[in-house]
Order: structure tokens, then sequence, then C-alpha cells
């Protein structure tokens, strides 16, 4: 019997209110004050997160706003921004991350293009660069940083990522001195601003 795929855009969509919070990992289950004030701060100004259901039970995720309400510091004329996308690997190799790339595609409409960032270097399985290329974006900027307080002799790059959508799209920029910062909307990103380590800059260039 042939498994039945759904693709939900879970904000705003009722019973599907846990997976505003729940990402596909199993330390992000539980709702955190810093999730919960970027909700309130990004669904009004347009924040989707469509996630995959393969018979009920979700396996992949892809998360994005118009630039304004996205979590990198990037800037550009009529841009969506890609927080993340997550794709479990028991999952792997049906292209479930194509197709929420397609979907997004789709929800963006005549947008100039997304942005986003991919990792080179990092330790983390997510967002690797090689990834980011597969689907469909491509690097058009970088920065060379590593943690202050963890495993500091790991130099890794940031990539600004682009996915242009129209021929004439003007490419995003990335203000790289904010980027130091780190995000503080996901506990499980790999650039994950941890409170616990007293530092308003967790990152520097290296």
């Amino acid at each position: 019997m042939n498994p039945t795929t759904r693709i939900v855009q879970v904000i705003g969509t009722p019973g599907y209110e846990e997976y505003h919070h729940r990402c596909l990992t199993a330390m992000t289950g539980r709702r955190y004050r810093k999730r919960t004030r970027y909700l309130e701060e990004a669904i009004p100004r347009g924040l989707r997160r469509d996630m995959i259901f393969v018979d009920g039970d979700a396996v992949g995720m892809i998360e994005y706003a118009p630039v304004e309400a996205s979590v990198y510091p990037v800037t550009g004329p009529d841009i969506w921004g890609m927080n993340c996308i997550w794709v479990l690997r028991r999952a792997a190799g049906h292209r479930y991350g194509t197709a929420l790339i397609d979907r997004m595609r789709e929800t963006v409409g005549d947008a100039g293009g997304v942005a986003t960032i991919a990792l080179e270097g990092h330790y983390s399985p997510w967002l690797r660069l090689p990834q980011m290329e597969h689907l469909g974006f491509r690097s058009i900027d970088s920065k060379r940083m590593r943690h202050k307080a963890k495993q500091r002799d790991i130099c890794f790059k940031v990539h600004l990522m682009w996915m242009p959508l129209r021929p004439e799209s003007e490419p995003p920029e990335m203000d790289w001195e904010r980027m130091l910062q780190g995000v503080d909307f996901c506990i499980a990103h790999p650039l994950y601003r941890a409170e616990s380590l007293g530092l308003d800059e967790p990152f520097e260039p290296c």
C-alpha cells in the first residue's frame, strides 16, 4: 500500500498548532520564550512553515518569511528569507527537499528571489553548502568565523545563498557584523545564541 504524503502549511491551519514550535529534532519539542517571541512578531508579517507528512508522520519542513521577518540580517528589495529546511535522514531519497522548495517558490509568487545561509566546514549536518546548492541556491558572499566559547579551533564559512526568481532581481546583502550575533529563533540551529554563555556576540571573525 502506497504511503499518503501531504504538505501542510501548519501556521494558520487548525490542529497543527504544536508544529509552530516543534522542530524535527527531539530537543526542540518544547516551547521556549525566544521562539514564542519570534512567532508573535513574524506570523503577522507573513511567516510560513510548510511540513511534509507521510502517513501522518512529520518527516520534513521548511520555514520562510518576507525578508523583513526572517531570522537573518539580510536586506534586499522584494525578497524572502528561508530560515531553515530539514528532512529526516530516514526519509531521504524521496526528493522531499525539492518538494518543499517547490512549494516555497509557488507561495512567494512573483517575489524577486529567496535568500538564506549555508555552512561550510561546520560540524553540524544542517544547512550544509552542498545541500543548499543542490536545492538551487548559489553562494554570493561568505565570511569565515568561529565560536568564541565552543570548539574555538574550528573555523567555518557562513555563505549568503541566493535563489533569484526573476532575471532582473537585485541580489541581497548580508550585515556580517550582525551575523556574528547568531540567531535565537531555534535552539537546534547551528548558529544558536545560548543565553547560558552570556555572549551577546558568540561568534568572531576567523
